[in-house]
C-alpha cells in the first residue's frame, strides 16, 4: 500500500515538474521571438534616422555611439556600438523578408546567418534551422561542412532555386543524397590508414552526428545486419530506415576506390531487402556505397540507365577547403 502511495506521489511530482519545464520553455521561446522582432524594429528606426538628411558615415557612427551610451545606462549590457551595428545590419539584411518576426530562431542564429553573403544559401540555412530545430552549433557544423553546396551539386537549376525557397525537400531517393559525405566527427585521418571496421565503429560511436550528416528522416536499424540466402551468409555494414521516403537504406563502407564488384554486391543486398524484408506498402530499398574515391563513368556503366536505387558517394574525414569545393562544383557542371 505504501509503495502504491509513493508511486502516486512521485507521478504527481513529475507531472508538476513537466508543467514547469514546458512553461519555462514556452516563455523562453516567446522572449526570443519578441527580442528578434524588437531588434528588427530598432534596426529599422536606426536606418530611417540615418536617412533623415544625414547620410554621412560620420553621422551614422555618432548616432550609434550616442544610442549605445544611452541604452547601456538604461538597460545594461547588450547594447554596445558593435551590437547596434549588428542590429542595423539585421534590418538591412532582412527588410524584404516578411517571415523574420514569426521565426523562432534565436538572435545568435541570425548573427551567424548574416555572415552568409549569398542570399539563396542564407535562406536555405535559415529554413533548415527552423524546420529541424538546429542549434547554433549544428548550424555552424552544417555550414562548415558545406551542406548547401553539396546538395547543389546533385540538383538542376530549378531544384537549386527550390532549396533557397523551401529548404531540403525529400520526395525521392536522390533528394536524400550528398556527394561527398563529410565525416570529420569521426576523428579519423584523411589518409586511409584505418580499416573499414574502424570506420564503421567510429560512425556508430558518433551515431547522432552521423544521423545529422545523413539528413532528414533517418532512423538507425542495425550494424552488420546478417541475412542468409541459399545457405550463404551476408552482412550489411549499416542499415537505416528513412521515414520520409518510407524505405530501408543500406550503407556499405569502402575505404578504397569503388569497384564494379562493390556495386554488384549492393545490388544483391537491395534486391534481397525488396523481396524478403520490406512490406508491400513500403517503397523500394535504397543502397548507398560510401567510398574514398569513385569513377562516375564506372558507376554509370555498371548500373542500369533508369537506376534510382543504388548510389555511390565519396566521403571525407576532414572538412574540405573552399578550393576543393569549388573544384567539385566545377567538375559536376562540366
Amino acid at each position: 500500500m505504501d509503495d502504491l502511495k509513493n508511486d502516486i506521489e512521485q507521478k504527481f511530482i513529475e507531472d508538476i515538474k513537466s508543467l514547469l519545464a514546458h512553461a519555462r520553455s514556452g516563455i523562453a521561446k516567446q522572449i526570443n521571438v519578441t527580442m528578434v522582432a524588437t531588434y528588427y524594429e530598432i534596426g529599422k528606426r536606426i536606418v530611417e534616422q540615418e536617412q533623415n538628411g544625414h547620410t554621412t558615415a560620420k553621422y551614422g557612427d555618432y548616432l550609434l555611439s550616442k544610442l549605445s551610451e544611452s541604452l547601456s545606462k538604461s538597460f545594461g549590457k547588450g547594447f554596445s556600438k558593435r551590437n547596434l551595428e549588428l542590429i542595423r545590419q539585421f534590418y538591412l539584411t532582412y527588410k524584404n523578408a516578411k517571415s523574420v518576426i514569426s521565426h523562432s530562431l534565436s538572435w545568435t542564429h541570425y548573427i551567424r546567418l548574416m555572415r552568409i553573403e549569398d542570399e539563396a544559401e542564407r535562406n536555405f540555412y535559415e529554413i533548415e534551422c527552423q524546420n529541424n530545430g538546429w542549434s547554433v552549433r549544428e548550424l555552424n557544423r552544417q555550414f562548415d561542412s558545406a551542406l548547401y553546396q553539396r546538395l547543389v551539386l546533385s540538383r538542376d537549376k530549378e531544384k537549386v532555386i527550390e532549396l533557397s525557397e523551401k529548404g531540403q525537400i525529400i520526395e525521392k531517393p536522390e533528394d536524400a543524397l550528398k556527394d561527398p559525405y563529410i565525416l570529420e566527427f569521426t576523428g579519423l585521418p584523411e589518409s586511409p590508414s584505418y580499416s573499414e571496421t574502424e570506420l564503421e565503429e567510429a560512425l556508430i560511436d558518433k551515431l547522432q552526428n552521423f544521423l545529422l550528416e545523413l539528413g532528414k528522416g533517418f532512423a538507425f536499424v542495425g550494424r552488420q545486419v546478417r541475412f542468409t540466402f541459399e545457405e550463404e551468409h551476408f552482412r550489411v555494414d549499416l542499415v537505416f530506415y528513412n521515414r520520409l521516403l518510407r524505405c530501408f537504406v543500406l550503407i556499405d563502407l569502402k575505404i578504397g576506390q569503388l569497384k564494379h564488384q562493390d556495386l554488384g554486391q549492393m545490388q544483391m543486398y537491395v534486391h534481397y531487402y525488396d523481396r524478403f524484408v520490406k512490406l508491400d506498402e513500403e517503397n523500394k530499398t535504397i543502397g548507398i556505397i560510401l567510398c574514398r574515391d569513385k569513377k562516375d563513368t564506372l558507376v554509370e556503366i555498371t548500373l542500369p540507365e533508369n537506376n534510382n536505387q543504388i548510389f555511390a558517394s565519396r566521403y571525407r574525414t576532414v572538412l574540405p577547403s573552399k578550393e576543393e569545393l569549388a573544384q567539385l562544383i566545377e567538375s559536376k557542371n562540366n
